[in-house]
This record gives C-alpha cells, structure tokens and sequence, in this order.
C-alpha cells in the first residue's frame, strides 16, 4: 500500500441528548453531505462506502446513504464498539491506499438511549463473557454498569500503581468542559470546574464520580477520502493527508496480567500507537494536537501515558503542568472530546477526524490550535480494537 490518502471532505451535525435529535438516518446523511460538499464531490463520486454503527439493525448504512441516492455503490456496514467510527475510516482508508477506489465515504452515526450501555442480545454469549470473568475477580462491583466497572477499575488500577490523585481525574473533565465551551457542536458546552466534578454524584467512591463519565449522545459524522491523483485531476484540495495508521486488537496481556488497564485496552493503545510512530518517522514529540478516546476521565489520563505523551506514572504531572491543553506540550481533545461534546459510539472516531481536520487547516475558529501541522487521533473499543491515525497537513 502505497498510495497517499487525502482527506478531501469533512463533516458533521451537532450532537445531542438522546430523544431530541433527527433519527439516525437523517443525521447520517446530512453529515455525508456536508463531506461532499466540503470536497466539491457529489455522492455519485463515491466508489465505496463504509457505514459505522454500534446499535441498529443490519444495513442501516443503506438506509443512511439511500438518502443521497442509489448508485449501486458497495455499502458496508461496520461495528466495532466505541472504535466503529475510526474502523470505518480505517476501510475506508485501505481502500484508498490499495488501490481498490480512488473516492471513498467513511460514515458514522448513532441514536442512542438514555442510560448506561447494555448489551442488546441476552440469549447468546456475550463478547465480554472472558473479561467479565475477571473484572469480577479484580474489582467486584457488580452492581455497576460494565464501561463503569472497566474504566473505573483502570483509573483505580492506575491510582494504585503510581498514586494518581482523584483531583488529576477532575481536571481533565474540566480542561473538557473549557475546550467544549468554543465547540458549537458539542452537546454539554457549560464550563465547570474541578471541584464541580468532585463534588458532583459519586458513582464509585473514591473512584468515580458523575461527571468524569461520558454522556449517551446522538450524532453522525463523516469524511471523504481520494488519492492524490484523484484529488489532483479533479481540483480537490489537498492539504490533509493521512499519514499512517494502525489498528490493534486484543493481547494476551489483556487477560493474563491481570491488570484493569491492561482489560481496558493499555497495549492496544499503545501498540497501535508505536506502530503509527514507525512507520510514518513521526514521534510523539512531534504531534502538535490530539483527539484521544476519553469515554472517561479515567481512560483519558491513561492514555496520555499509552500513547507515549508522557512516561509511564508521569499523567498526573502533565495535567498539573497544563501540558495537556493551550498552551502546554499538546492541546488534547480541543473538541471536548466524548465527555463534553458526546459520544455516538459509530460517529465518535470520524468525529475526531472532523476536529483534527479542521485543526490542520486552521479552521477551528475560537478552538484553533496555534500553528497546528501534526494531529493524532486515538479511538478506543472494549471487546475489544484500537484504532490510531496520524494526520499531517501539506
């Protein structure tokens, strides 16, 4: 694969509570739209396309894109957790790469409910069934939703191992809640500081509290990928290509050290992640911007340290530092990020495609990170896959 992948359209709605957005067809195909329509491309154009989402029936995605036309162009619907949205994009970005089409549409979307997550199917196995098991043994809590339990158990894990305050935990859902409030699509854009988060609901003391979790959210995004020749002849911009991308899958580390981190998904992270750093040169020094996977304040901090922005214990220390915001060593989750502008589990990775895109090209208004050439993009699914993307303007 050596074609280069341009990332000539980007778009997407603004996200919303559960019951108060359009379904998930029409959100999914008015960000398709605002994609063209940022390429100059009609849907005509496409030659594959790749639907994302976690909780619909089979060929929503033909539904979604029926909306635009019927082409006869293949449409495949993907699911993959939280990481169906950057899976998407990463089929999408193959496909490119390959050969196989020069024009191809990336889409997510979701129309969640209210609540936690749960599973769907109660009369087969559940994909969780092995980890279930030993989130069990490692930290009870039964009565917890399960992203609470694994996310939760991974924060606690880390608190233990390199005595993380609780405080580094509500700083980050404040440094969110700060970026979202320059975001018009993200769906909670009231400021509230770190003590507000400590003080709101404890959900598991000591451990968690209400607003370091991410809300249920509707929302659809989309992107548009061509190769370079095919943005060359057709007049396509062309100033933001992707560089490299990697996604992972479960090791055996997930299970065998015994270790909540580890379950949520640590070496995923961390293995796509130097995987995108070899094969492009490009080191985590270099990143000017990044939009990571922070379904938790929790899983934000450890990521820091996953994705090799910080050294293994040094999280805690880059917050205080302010080295995860304007002004520091990276600007994380500009957007808001999935706990303040919401996460539509199939629309989030291509959401995060959206705001690093914007960001390349210095289209970010208020948000807009200063001289920003180098954006990551981190996108995270229990069960379980990871999806890193390097993103670099011309």
């Amino acid at each position: 694969m050596s074609s280069k992948v341009i990332v000539a359209g980007v778009g997407m709605v603004p996200f919303a509570k559960p019951g108060t957005s359009e379904p998930y067809d029409v959100m999914a195909a008015a960000a398709a739209r605002s994609a063209l329509a940022d390429a100059g491309l009609h849907y005509a154009a496409v030659r594959q396309a790749y639907a994302g989402y976690v909780y619909g029936d089979s060929t929503c995605g033909q539904k979604a894109l029926y909306r635009l036309g019927m082409t006869g162009v293949p449409i495949i619907n993907v699911n993959n957790n939280c990481s169906t949205g950057s899976t998407a994009l990463f089929l999408a970005r193959q496909a490119i790469a390959s050969g196989a089409a020069d024009c191809v549409l990336a889409v997510g979307f979701e129309q969640m409910k209210p609540g936690a997550l749960e599973l769907q199917y109660s009369d087969r196995p559940s994909p969780f069934e092995t980890f279930d098991v030993l989130v069990g043994e490692l930290v009870g809590k039964d009565e917890l939703p399960l992203a609470l339990r694994y996310f939760g158990g991974a924060g606690l894990s880390h608190m233990n191992k390199y005595g993380t305050p609780l405080e580094s935990f509500a700083a980050v859902r404040a440094k969110a809640s700060r970026h979202a409030a320059n975001n018009p699509n993200a769906v909670f854009r009231k400021e509230v500081s770190a003590q507000e988060v400590l003080d709101s609901p404890v959900l598991w003391p000591g451990v968690l509290t209400r607003l370091m979790a991410c809300p249920p959210t509707c929302g659809a995004a989309a992107a548009v990928l061509t190769s370079a020749e095919y943005a060359r002849r057709h007049g396509i911009r062309a100033d933001v290509e992707i560089s490299a991308q990697a996604m992972t899958t479960d090791f055996p580390s997930s299970v065998e050290d015994r270790d909540m981190m580890q379950v949520a998904g640590f070496d995923l992270s961390r293995s796509a992640a130097r995987q995108v750093y070899d094969s492009s040169g490009i080191g985590p020094e270099d990143v000017d911007v990044v939009e990571l996977h922070d379904c938790f304040a929790q899983n934000e901090l450890i990521s820091y340290e996953a994705l090799d922005l910080c050294a293994d214990g040094g999280a805690a220390k880059l917050i205080a530092d302010g080295d995860n915001t304007y002004g520091g060593k990276y600007v994380t989750n500009p957007s808001g990020g999935l706990l303040s502008k919401g996460h539509p589990l199939g629309a989030t990775g291509l959401a995060q495609c959206y705001e690093i895109t914007q960001q390349l090209r210095g289209n970010a208004g208020a948000r807009q990170v200063d001289g920003a050439r180098i954006g990551l993009q981190h996108n995270l699914g229990l069960g379980g896959a990871c999806v890193v993307t390097l993103f670099q303007s011309a």
